[in-house]
């Protein structure tokens, strides 16, 4: 594949950069698209991406329908049947600006003015279509062979939300037809999987925009669910030593002021709520809170470690665009924990929070993970608690400890949280990219920004570490990732309902009756089907809707021999006698089998 750099030079695509130039083609070609549709059209940023390619776009008052990026799409397929040559230019600084300004791109212009330093810009032009652009991109637009206009969303340019509100239009590329109908089939499976639309079929939790966007609410049947993880986790925290706790979800903003997150984190927390001459904050986060329940009285180091564990409500302000459900909203459950320690107990705690995640991914049957160590990025320290020494000595010392217990990482600069590194271990679901479910963060800074200290041995005063971590994230990430993992077939000691009893009709309702009752004394969650729908109406229901481990299919064989004949997600399994399959049943749970 050929293609054309700035300077107008052509040669043969690296293969590993081919993907990035046909999106980035991609998405010059539906911006040429969408101005022969909408001739108004102001661009802002388009670029590739990992997956595809989008452009930020100024419509004015056009609000695009799904039938619009049909046809933006279809207008793309004939730019490149046209196949148009993209050609390279360089313009020193004036003659861009009145270029741009003669095509009334003020989006560009201002991009410009941020480029204060450049001297001249560089432009790729197919047709009647120019954009300002660094390149390279195809040479002509007929090599673009496998591409779709995927979606629309809200976009603020410059990622501003004090700027104005731009469309963002999306889009993939691929090299064949073969791989965008693979893509397409992946998609298809993603929808199956989709948290959102499982979560709504078997009535887990839902959204409401008069509650507000991003703050999910769960109902009967999710919240179940939501109680099983946070048991299982809280029992094995209890093991190692953790005390629980319960704080509240507001905190005033000198709370924040002191530990570093109103500086650090602000834009990312709801606004402030003034209050007879005091403001409060919706708390984003739960360690300020816990250095205060540490800071509560004196402590030795024979009190150290100290783990203090929490299901903690916190609240973010996320961008709308960025909400998805359960998976990320503006109100989620951390299950978060902070553990006190002394300098010479870090490798030990470290080791410990590192087995704990290890079993629960076992128990769970995640497989495919990856530990990441997130470092400062040392270019931009505006962003990061400012110590030098401090980060230098976080960051040896967890690399340190990772690589004594034999984990395992990659490196990744940019991603430690502003107060330390962090161990991250990143999940790949079934569909989608990975995510962060575990951390395990290293902090000197909060310890010191709070004046925590400790009676050391000797007598003398000192400073403790605090490891910041959670295991299951939060509660509503790892339900999300579940319910995508399994499809909403959640194993019997985590699903909603366990057993739905199915009278094949009302000559057998007193016995099914009776079975139901019994499997609640057994401490079972259960339910009756009492409708008068035909029995294979029921077990579809049971199976599609509901998604329950076990049905017992009762008629009068059933009834006239006290047996109780099973059906499970893998088939029929036939009559069995009740109080043995009660047993079977508690097994699986009470072993938490998957």
């Amino acid at each position: 594949m050929k293609i054309i750099y700035k300077d107008g030079t052509v040669a043969e695509c690296p293969p590993e950069e081919e993907l990035h130039v046909l999106r980035h083609s991609a998405a010059h070609i539906m911006a040429q698209a969408i101005k022969r549709l909408y001739p108004q059209a102001d661009f802002a940023y388009g670029p590739a991406t990992q997956n595809g390619f989008y452009y930020d776009v100024d419509l004015g008052d056009v609000k695009l329908t799904p039938e619009d990026l049909e046809a933006i799409e279809k207008e793309m397929k004939k730019i490149c049947k046209e196949n148009l040559p993209f050609k390279a230019y360089i313009l020193n600084r004036e003659d861009s600006a009145k270029l741009m300004a003669e095509r009334g791109e003020k989006y560009k212009l201002e991009h410009m003015d941020d480029l204060a330093d450049e001297t001249e810009f560089s432009f790729f032009q197919q047709g009647e279509y120019v954009d300002m652009c660094l390149g390279p991109h195809l040479t002509y637009t007929k090599a673009l062979k496998a591409f779709k206009v995927t979606q629309q969303s809200g976009a603020y340019w410059k990622n501003d939300s004090e700027n104005k509100m731009l469309t963002r239009i999306n889009g993939v590329a691929f090299r064949t037809a073969e791989e965008l109908a693979e893509w397409e089939k992946q998609q298809a499976e993603a929808r199956e999987r989709d948290h959102r639309k499982i979560g709504k079929e078997m009535r887990l939790f839902m959204t409401d925009d008069l509650v507000g966007r991003g703050l999910p609410m769960f109902l009967p049947n999710g919240y179940v669910v939501w109680q099983e993880l946070e048991n299982y986790i809280k029992a094995k925290e209890r093991r190692l030593g953790y005390q629980h706790v319960m704080t509240p979800c507001v905190g005033t903003v000198d709370l924040y002021k002191t530990s570093g997150h109103w500086d650090h984190y602000k834009d990312n927390m709801f606004p402030a709520m003034e209050m007879e001459g005091e403001a409060y904050v919706l708390r984003p986060m739960n360690c300020p809170h816990h250095m205060r329940i540490y800071a509560n009285r004196p402590r030795s180091y024979r009190n150290l470690p100290l783990r203090i564990g929490e299901i903690a409500h916190d609240f973010r302000y996320e961008a709308s665009g960025t909400l998805k459900g359960i998976e990320r909203g503006r109100h989620f459950c951390q299950n978060d924990a902070h553990l006190f320690v002394t300098p010479d107990q870090i490798k030990d705690e470290v080791a410990t929070v590192c087995d704990l995640i290890f079993e629960v991914y076992r128990d769970f049957n995640i497989t495919d993970y990856r530990c990441v160590l997130s470092l400062r990025d040392p270019a931009d320290k505006k962003k990061y608690h400012d110590d030098d020494q401090m980060w230098e000595t976080a960051e040896t010392a967890l690399r340190e400890v990772l690589t004594e217990l034999g984990i395992n990482f990659t490196e990744e600069i940019g991603e430690a949280a502003f107060y330390g590194p962090k161990l991250d271990v990143n999940v790949k679901p079934a569909v989608g990219a990975e995510y962060t479910l575990s951390t395990c963060q290293l902090d000197f800074c909060l310890p010191a920004r709070f004046q925590l200290t400790y009676i050391d041995s000797d007598g003398s005063e000192k400073t403790p570490v605090v490891l910041h971590r959670a295991i299951l994230g939060s509660l509503d990430r790892f339900m999300a990732y579940l319910i995508e993992e399994t499809k909403g077939k959640f194993p019997a000691w985590l699903a909603p309902v366990q057993v739905k009893v199915l009278p094949v009709s009302e000559k057998t309702m007193d016995y099914a009756r009776a079975v139901a009752d019994k499997l609640d004394d057994a401490g079972l969650r259960v339910v009756l089907d009492t409708s008068n729908e035909k029995i294979g109406y029921k077990i579809r229901q049971a199976q599609s809707e509901d998604r329950v481990p076990y049905m017992l299919v009762l008629g009068p064989k059933e009834a006239e021999s006290g047996t109780v004949a099973v059906r499970s997600r893998a088939g029929d399994e036939g009559a069995m006698d009740l109080d043995d399959f009660i047993a079977r049943i508690r097994n699986e749970i009470d072993t938490k089998k998957m």
